[in-house]
């Protein structure tokens, strides 16, 4: 543009669009110019502005080709931002599908792997408490007990597989959604307790509702908090906040924990994508959440 005019060394220019904001060294908001507007699918999305220094020239020193030129400009920046939108929505587009693609197929593997779980982890469970009536030895009931504790545990994985399988039906009621909240954080008050968190809830109105199915919305809340105080450092502090507005009931966690890399944001909801250690996550939590969420309709 600045070669373009025919002041070429007085000549400055500041183009805004989007999240592009570029203008030349010597741009100043007082300087006597000309603008054009740039439209992307025909909506107002920037300007392109060419000006020259108030105290040597006026504004009818531009010429009608300068104006021209600076249309043409405008109209060919629009095309080419365009453009990119429809090249970045098909590779989104793209991804979508291939996501959905692995989901689909992962949640009939889970299916079947936790249909095939259920029943061993039962039989294992019932004998083990009949194995625990049958002996008085202490250290053979501490080993029983570790045995039970496992299986309880790998029952819950199957039941989150379940879960994102879409295996488990929903029973829709009205619930009390503050005292759920508070009996979650009485089940995880331990964990809270270890890492010294400091707690701070602020919920706008003790009677809100809303319609869900308790032990899914249960699931939901305790996986996300129970994340939190994962990722919290000791002595860090948690926020969770409950506000009903209008027809919306917006729940809010937040934490002081390292946040998500941005490298893994397409990958957080994924089957079995985990940032924890080995051993420390299944991977599983932020699925069945997204899972949840997504299969309740009023939420």
């Amino acid at each position: 543009m600045k070669k373009a005019c025919q002041f070429e060394h007085d000549t400055e220019v500041i183009i805004r669009s989007g999240a592009y904001d570029i203008e030349t060294k010597g741009y100043t908001s007082d300087m006597v110019s000309i603008t054009s507007n740039i439209k992307v699918f025909y909506k107002l999305d920037g300007f392109i502005k060419v000006g020259y220094p108030q105290n040597k020239y006026e504004i009818s020193d531009f010429l009608k080709d300068e104006e021209k030129l600076l249309q043409n400009v405008s109209l060919e920046v629009g095309n080419l931002l365009e453009k990119k939108q429809v090249h970045e929505n098909e590779a989104a587009i793209k991804r979508q599908v291939e996501r959905a693609d692995r989901l689909h197929i992962l949640g009939e593997i889970t299916a079947g792997i936790a249909h095939e779980l259920n029943t061993p982890l039962a039989n294992i469970l019932g004998y083990t408490e009949l194995m625990k009536e049958r002996t008085t030895d202490p250290k053979a009931i501490r080993d029983l007990e570790k045995i039970v504790d496992n299986t309880i545990f790998s029952r819950e994985v199957v039941k989150k597989l379940m879960f994102f399988a879409c295996e488990m039906p929903q029973q829709m009621n009205s619930i009390m959604l503050i005292p759920l909240v508070e009996n979650i954080l009485k089940l995880l008050g331990p964990s809270l307790r270890t890492k010294n968190i400091n707690l701070t809830k602020s919920f706008g109105n003790d009677n809100i509702k809303l319609r869900a199915d308790t032990v899914q919305l249960t699931q939901v809340l305790f996986n996300l908090i129970m994340n939190a105080i994962y990722f919290s450092p000791t002595g860090g502090r948690i926020d969770i906040g409950i506000n009903e507005k209008g027809k919306k009931i917006q729940i809010r966690i937040s934490d002081e924990g390292p946040g998500i890399d941005p490298k893994n944001e397409d990958k957080i909801f994924e089957l079995f994508f985990t940032t924890k250690p080995l051993g420390d996550g299944s991977g599983l939590c932020l699925s069945v959440v997204h899972g949840i969420i997504s299969s309740h309709k009023e939420l």
